[in-house]
């Protein structure tokens, strides 16, 4: 596998950049921009990898999350400055669903194929639990509600005050976790980590993650542009595209991580990646663009549409029903994919 993305990088770096340049068919371009990107992701997560491995389950997972993320801002910034605000609003539904039901649900289906029963900490998933039930019943619903009975500038003065109280809350979250309750919240299942030598060395790992990101942006910002002609070519609509090929793209660099975490019996890192993801998309990457796009001709509301509300709160609490006892097993996996799917047909289908 990290041959194949060497190959992809290698080639689809150049063939981006030229075919940009040229002006290829954009819906060739679309194929070979999605993969860069993935491949670069791969990058991303191997040297992000190498960091967890000296910092341990928590900050690893969070490593993990937040370079992965990063691939989806960086594309979600392209799509406001071109005013696709439907689809960087499809998108955070999309990563909501994708790292809870789709990354959650392949973790714990691979890793309970392998081992009958994976225990990670009760104390942290239900620590997670109350900020998903705040960061998407509460901070996403109460503007989604309080719009209706109010115009456009009172709904995106709301959308801001809510964006900061949310960046505020998320900061005092890590700080709680990292800082103030470090240590506090032990599991038996935190202990059994065995001693495991990371690919690469600090210095290394911090320069690829800093090439790749350069090289993200730039093939983030050729991808954004072929959404329309993509889309036309085989009706997909704003919402899908958002829903499933942005989020799926974006966040390929932790849903390959969490998964191997998860195989190799490291499940509290596979949870802390899925469940640390979409806190991080809910309560800081998605307050974060709505003011980056005061910058930019369309501003864009925290209002999203009433089948992406349904699907994100019906994705958070069954993750918190499967997730809150601290033990999972490849059923409750093959249940939240099964989640997913469903929801997939029915984001076709608009």
């Amino acid at each position: 596998m990290n041959r194949l993305f060497f190959l992809l990088v290698l080639i689809g770096v150049p063939l981006s950049v030229i075919g940009n340049l040229l002006h290829f068919p954009q819906t060739i371009m679309f194929g070979v921009y999605c993969l860069t990107i993935i491949a670069l992701a791969g990058f991303m997560g191997r040297a992000t990898e190498s960091l967890a491995i000296v910092s341990g389950p928590r900050i690893g997972g969070l490593l993990n999350a937040t370079f992965g993320n990063a691939v989806e801002l960086i594309i979600s910034i392209f799509a406001l400055k071109a005013g696709l605000t439907g689809v960087v609003l499809a998108s955070l539904t999309g990563s909501v669903l994708g790292n809870l039901l789709l990354v959650g649900g392949l973790s714990f289906l691979v890793g309970g194929l392998k081992y009958k029963r994976q225990e990670f900490n009760v104390y942290d998933a239900r620590h997670n639990s109350s900020l998903l039930i705040f960061a998407v019943v509460v901070a996403f619903v109460i503007p989604e509600v309080f719009s209706m009975n109010l115009n456009e500038e009172k709904t995106l003065t709301l959308s801001v005050g809510t964006s900061i109280i949310l960046i505020v809350l998320y900061l005092a979250a890590l700080f709680f976790k990292l800082v103030t309750h470090r240590g506090v919240y032990q599991h038996q299942s935190d202990e059994v980590e065995e001693h495991e030598e990371p690919e690469w060395g600090k210095g290394k790992a911090l320069a690829i993650l800093a090439v790749a990101t350069l090289a993200v942006a730039y093939v983030s910002e050729a991808l954004v542009h072929t959404f329309e002609a993509v889309g036309d070519k085989f009706g997909w609509s704003e919402l899908f595209i958002g829903i499933i090929i942005v989020a799926i793209v974006g966040n390929a660099a932790e849903h390959a991580s969490a998964i191997l975490m998860a195989y190799k019996n490291k499940v509290n890192i596979a949870v802390e990646i899925a469940v640390g993801s979409t806190l991080q998309v809910a309560m800081f990457v998605a307050p974060v663009l709505v003011l980056i796009s005061f910058f930019f001709e369309t501003q864009m509301p925290l209002v999203f549409t009433l089948p992406e509300l349904i699907a994100m709160i019906t994705a958070v609490f069954l993750t918190i029903a499967v997730s809150n006892d601290g033990d999972t097993n490849w059923f409750e996996g093959g249940t939240l994919l099964a989640a997913y799917f469903i929801m997939g047909i029915g984001f076709y289908l608009l």
